[in-house]
């Protein structure tokens, strides 16, 4: 993915890059995070309103691109199916949400972690 392919899904409002999303991840199988050298994963508390979310990405260049300034994250694969045993329950049962591929222009999709599985089974069958 070079440069230009990059800012244009980042220039898109939030729910352009929740379609894109949807798209990257069922053509791929695989849900992008970030962690650190602990491999504990990004988790972000917004100011405005305190809900905890993990940011999600189709790629791994999209995480990368968003953890460009910090030296202590690094982008994790997660399979479609171990987020789908794994993580969905995790994340509900400890209140995390889910903000979907964070963009430039301060906008983000954020949804429950089972609405995305929906959203994401849906696609699949």
């Amino acid at each position: 993915m070079n440069r230009e392919q990059i800012n244009d899904i980042l220039d898109m409002d939030g729910e352009e890059r929740y379609d894109f999303f949807l798209t990257q991840v069922l053509e791929e199988r695989e849900i992008w995070i970030l962690v650190n050298a602990d491999n504990q994963f990004l988790k972000i508390v917004s100011e405005e309103d305190g809900v905890a979310y993990l940011p999600v990405w189709p790629c791994a260049e999209l995480a990368s691109e968003y953890a460009e300034h910090s030296t202590e994250l690094s982008p994790k694969s997660l399979s479609l199916p171990d987020f789908f045993r794994k993580w969905v329950p995790g994340l509900t049962k400890d209140g995390l949400e889910i903000g979907v591929l964070p963009g430039l222009d301060g906008e983000l999709w954020i949804t429950e972690p089972e609405e995305l599985k929906r959203d994401l089974q849906d696609d699949l069958f």
